[in-house]
Order: structure tokens, then C-alpha cells, then sequence
């Protein structure tokens, strides 16, 4: 049996492996070299620059206490590591690497050991049915012998019990890579005693039972960080599949939006050809003006000072249409114009003031825009004096038609809860739309589009 000290030892040494682990994701940089799937040669020296550097302070810490730390001595265990993530180069360098504290003591025997293993970290690299299986490594020997036998002797196995056998294998395989290392470390140790390599039981008297402690414990101080570097990893996975989602969400709302304008615009123009050409031409080069920005559109995003001069040209066409039925008033305060929005937000709410509340009016009326900050809160405010909506529609505004549902359900993409969408209207007094959203700041990471956040 393991007397307590033991155990302690071999506890200590697989949550140091998972310290180390855990402080290597607080690093934006490292983070980027350690996640990735595919790595340049830079990244890999990088990568085994960094290696080197912690694991070979964890056995120079060992070395420094005269032995009263041995459990915090990762040397090999980061040269496996090194190669199952960086393949041949990084398991090489980093296993010679965090061999020279050792070297320097006077173990001479570390040097070739730990590139050994190294080697041994590449091929399992290497040797992964895919390359993202280098992720899953699991310590458990009798877990993957049950799934590798239990699937591999079915007949006509399905694609997903091919899979598992495929893992399990790569599993036990990885196992039994660790333990042959963790053997030969104990076979060095033993033949060539001081001057050997460390082992984390030199003074006791090895039995199977703590050969087998001692292999599961290397076992788990090498697939621990894995699985925990894995898990930011599938949060960064998580995030950039939701990130898509939005950007195809928005897209649909967005392209939702643009026919609908256009529809409406070349309605008027048609019946604008045989009343007025010239009015229909002027709409036409209106028209022309917008399509155009909106076809250089490519961002969810614009400056407010470009959604107005868009509104403006909107209102332009509709002026031709309405005459001098149509007024509209600007009260723009200049500090908003800079101030990100999101594109396309303006125009159907607009339209409909203009569709649903003046169109009804013999007389017309006027459509007002308004900007203002409120703190760091963008609002605008659209009003009109139109006929108004009644109540029993006004109350299920959100949920049907294209304009104003289609507006909020984009707001509610981009800020969730953080933004405030408010029609007030009266029966022959007119409509308010009234729109508060967050600041906005551009995110510069490297990433294929940019990323904003509201704040």
C-alpha cells in the first residue's frame, strides 16, 4: 500500500500540471499559439520557448529545495505535452530544454531521456486518427479498452462505432506511449542511481503497485492540461459559432429590409412614368444613389451622420411623390454623429410614418428626427403627425409586419437586453419611435470581421 506522503506526492503533481495549465489561459498571446490547430514553425519554437521555460523552472524549484518539493518537477511530463500539441520540433526542443537543470546537477541521463520523450509526444501527434482527437486524450486505460473492444468485434460497425474505435485505439495507444517513458525514467533511475534522471520515489523500494501509481499519476499530469486547454478551446469554438449566427441572422434581417424599400420605391415609380416622367427620372437617380450604398454595404454597422444623409435620400424620393404634402425636420445633435449605429435602422421606421400614418392624411404632415445623448446612451426619436395607430394593433406591433418587428428583432441580436424600443402613438395625433441603444466600440482583434461590444 501507498503510505500518505506518496499519496500526497503524486496529488501534488497532478494539480501543479493543472496550475500551470490554468495559468498558461491567462495569456491572450499564449492562448492563440496554444489553441490553434495548425502552427507555422515560428509558432511551434514559440510554443516550445514557453514549455521550456515553465516546466524547466518547476524542476530547477525541485533542484533548489534539495528535494523537499519532488512532486513539482513536470520535466518530462511538459516534453510530451510539447509534442503531442507542437509535433517533432517542439517536443525535441522543449525536451532538451527542461533536461538542463537536471544536466547542470549532474544527472546526465535526463538530457536523452526527456528528448526521448519529446519524440514519444510527437508521435502520438502524428499518429491521431484527426488532428483535433490530440485533444481528447483520456488516462483512462480501461475505459478505452472496454469501448475498443466492445465496438471493434461488432460486425458491420457504423460510421460513429468505426469513430469510437478509432479514438479508443489512439487512446490506448497515447496511454501506453506515457507509461513506456515513465518505465524507462524508472529504468534509468535505478541503473545509473544518482546520476541517472529524477524519479519522484528515489528512496523508496518500487514495488508494481507504485510503478502503476506513478504511471497513472504521469498519465494524468499529461491529458489534464490538454482537457483543460481543451475546454477554452471549445468556449472559443462556442463563441465564434455565435458570432456567425448573429452576422447570419442580421443578414437575413438586413436583406429582409432592402426589398421591401425597393419594392415600394419602383411602385412609385411606375405610377410616376405616365403622371410625371421628369419627377419618375428624379426618382430614379434617387433610387440609383441608394442602391449603391447599399450595395457598398458590408458592415452591420454605419455612422449616424450615414444613416441620416441615407434618410435624406429616402425622404428625396419620397418628397417626389408626397410634393408639398411632406415636411421633414432634423434636430441633430452633433455629438451623435459620429456615434455607431446599426445600419439600416432608420429607414422602416420611417416609411412607416410615412405609409401608415401621413399616406391616410388628405392634407400630409411631417415626419421629425431627433438625436441626443443620454450619458453614454445614443437615442433617436422618430415623430410623426399622422393618424395615429389604435391600440389594438399598437399592442402587437413587434410581432407582426416587416418594418418595426424586424427592427427590434435585430436591436435584440445586437444588444439583447441593453436597448429600449418604444412606440407611443394617439388616434389622430401621430406616432413616436423611440430608440436607446448603448455605445458602441470596435473591437480590434484579429478576426475576419469586426467585433463590436456596447458598453
Amino acid at each position: 500500500m501507498l503510505n500518505l506522503q506518496q499519496v500526497a506526492a503524486l496529488l501534488i503533481k497532478v494539480a501543479v500540471s493543472a496550475s500551470i495549465a490554468s495559468i498558461l489561459m491567462r495569456f491572450a498571446r499564449i492562448q492563440k499559439i496554444l489553441l490553434r490547430d495548425e502552427r507555422s514553425v515560428a509558432d511551434r519554437l514559440q510554443l516550445a520557448l514557453i514549455f521550456s521555460i515553465l516546466y524547466a523552472a518547476s524542476a530547477e524549484t525541485r533542484i533548489l529545495s534539495h528535494g523537499q518539493y519532488p512532486a513539482i518537477d513536470l520535466a518530462m511530463e511538459g516534453a510530451i505535452i510539447a509534442g503531442i500539441l507542437g509535433g517533432y520540433v517542439s517536443g525535441l526542443v522543449t525536451g532538451l530544454c527542461v533536461s538542463l537543470p537536471d544536466m547542470f546537477a549532474g544527472n546526465l541521463m535526463s538530457m536523452p531521456l526527456f528528448a526521448a520523450a519529446g519524440i514519444l509526444g510527437a508521435l502520438m501527434h502524428d499518429l491521431a486518427p484527426r488532428r483535433e482527437d490530440i485533444w481528447y486524450f483520456s488516462p483512462f486505460v480501461d475505459l478505452n479498452l472496454y469501448r475498443f473492444f466492445r465496438q471493434g468485434l461488432s460486425w458491420n460497425r457504423t460510421p460513429v462505432q468505426k469513430r469510437v474505435v478509432e479514438l479508443a485505439a489512439f487512446n490506448v495507444m497515447c496511454n501506453a506511449f506515457v507509461v513506456i517513458a515513465e518505465f524507462f525514467r524508472w529504468g534509468i533511475h535505478s541503473i545509473f542511481d544518482r546520476h541517472g534522471t529524477f524519479f519522484l520515489f528515489d528512496h523508496a523500494v518500487l514495488t508494481p503497485k507504485l510503478f502503476i501509481a506513478s504511471a497513472a499519476t504521469t498519465l494524468f499530469a499529461v491529458s489534464l492540461p490538454l482537457r483543460i486547454w481543451n475546454s477554452f478551446r471549445a468556449e472559443r469554438q462556442l463563441e465564434a459559432q455565435r458570432a456567425r449566427l448573429i452576422e447570419a441572422q442580421l443578414a437575413a434581417l438586413t436583406n429582409q429590409i432592402n426589398p421591401h424599400f425597393l419594392f415600394n420605391t419602383l411602385n412609385s415609380v411606375s405610377t410616376l412614368i405616365r403622371i410625371d416622367p421628369d419627377r419618375a427620372r428624379s426618382m430614379i437617380y434617387k433610387l440609383s444613389k441608394i442602391l449603391r450604398k447599399l450595395l457598398r454595404k458590408t458592415e452591420n454597422f454605419t455612422l449616424l451622420r450615414e444613416e441620416i444623409a441615407f434618410i435624406d435620400d429616402y425622404l428625396a424620393i419620397e418628397m417626389v411623390r408626397f410634393g408639398d404634402k411632406l415636411h421633414f425636420y432634423k434636430e441633430i445633435d452633433e455629438n451623435t454623429l459620429d456615434r455607431l449605429v446599426p445600419s439600416m435602422i432608420l429607414q422602416p421606421i420611417v416609411e412607416n410614418s410615412i405609409k401608415h400614418g401621413l399616406a391616410k392624411k388628405v392634407e400630409g404632415g411631417m415626419v421629425r428626427l431627433r438625436t441626443w445623448l443620454d450619458g453614454p446612451r445614443l437615442n433617436i426619436l422618430v415623430e410623426d403627425d399622422g393618424v395615429g395607430i389604435p391600440d389594438s394593433k399598437l399592442s402587437s406591433l413587434f410581432d407582426s409586419g416587416i418594418g418595426v418587428s424586424n427592427v427590434n428583432e435585430r436591436l435584440r441580436v445586437l444588444f439583447g437586453q441593453r436597448y429600449r424600443l418604444v412606440i407611443d402613438s394617439s388616434l389622430g395625433q401621430g406616432t413616436q419611435t423611440l430608440i436607446e441603444i448603448p455605445e458602441l466600440e470596435i473591437q480590434s482583434e484579429e478576426a475576419p470581421t469586426k467585433a463590436l461590444v456596447a458598453r
